[in-house]
């Protein structure tokens, strides 16, 4: 896989990593809703995913990702429909998909070669 590959999955790590690392645990709707700081941190985050699987997507089409049109139109929904968004859809993202979204990108780049060890000389 190449350096572009290997950066579009560390961003959709990251992404995940801080959705929840912003829900801190707590899977909680009603706090996820009263909380508009939250719930707009979250919805970037889904920007950043949904972009970069649409990268993704266009370098490596069959990819194996899962749900990986409805993230990039979730982010579609998210940037361009600022006014409509639904925070049951985002917030069954979150529970449903996320979970499973985070293990193909940690399998995916588990698979990737390791890089040289920069302690080894040929001598």
């Amino acid at each position: 896989m190449d350096i572009e590959v290997q950066k579009y999955l560390y961003d959709i790590q990251e992404s995940v990593q801080s959705i929840e690392n912003y829900l801190a645990g707590k899977r909680d709707f009603n706090v996820y809703t009263e909380n508009k700081m939250l719930r707009r941190a979250i919805e970037r985050e889904f920007e950043i995913i949904g972009e970069a699987l649409n990268k993704l997507s266009k370098v490596i089409p069959n990819i194996q990702i899962s749900r990986k049109q409805q993230i990039i139109g979730m982010r579609n929904r998210v940037i361009h429909g600022y006014d409509k968004i639904d925070d049951a859809i985002v917030w069954g993202t979150i529970v449903r998909h996320l979970p499973i979204l985070k293990e193909e990108i940690n399998t995916l780049l588990n698979s990737l070669p390791s890089p040289p060890d920069s302690n080894s000389h040929d001598c």
